[in-house]
């Protein structure tokens, strides 16, 4: 037989030429795969960044309520990210965050993110 009929019937051959049974389908594992050790860039670094790109963008217009736009752009991907980790547990959620339960539930909802 040629290899095209054992692939076609699930069968490979050992090395000693006798037959052996497809291999058994697994479960995929539930837990993430490991992404691959980068050097990242610090949240510092991207900060002052993003910081100096947007002021260099105003073209003189007057920069308006820096804190709140800023403090928006970073809290909701935050309390996301912190929440995946802690599948959901907004206790744990605000524990991890150092934060008051009651607060971290205020600020959920004000993005949109309370259940």
């Amino acid at each position: 037989m040629n290899e095209a009929v054992f692939i076609e019937f699930g069968i490979a051959e050992n090395f000693g030429g006798e037959a052996m049974a497809p291999r058994k389908k697994t479960r995929a594992r539930r837990e993430p795969l490991a992404r691959p050790v980068t050097r990242a860039m610090p949240l510092r670094t991207m900060t002052a960044e993003a910081l100096d790109s947007y002021f260099a963008t105003l073209n003189g217009h007057k920069p308006g309520q820096l804190y709140d736009l800023v403090l928006r752009e970073v809290e909701e991907p935050l309390f996301k990210a912190v929440l995946d980790y802690a599948e959901g547990n907004q206790s744990r959620a605000a524990d991890i965050l150092g934060i008051n339960r009651g607060t971290l539930r205020k600020k959920l909802k004000t993005y949109g993110l309370a259940n």
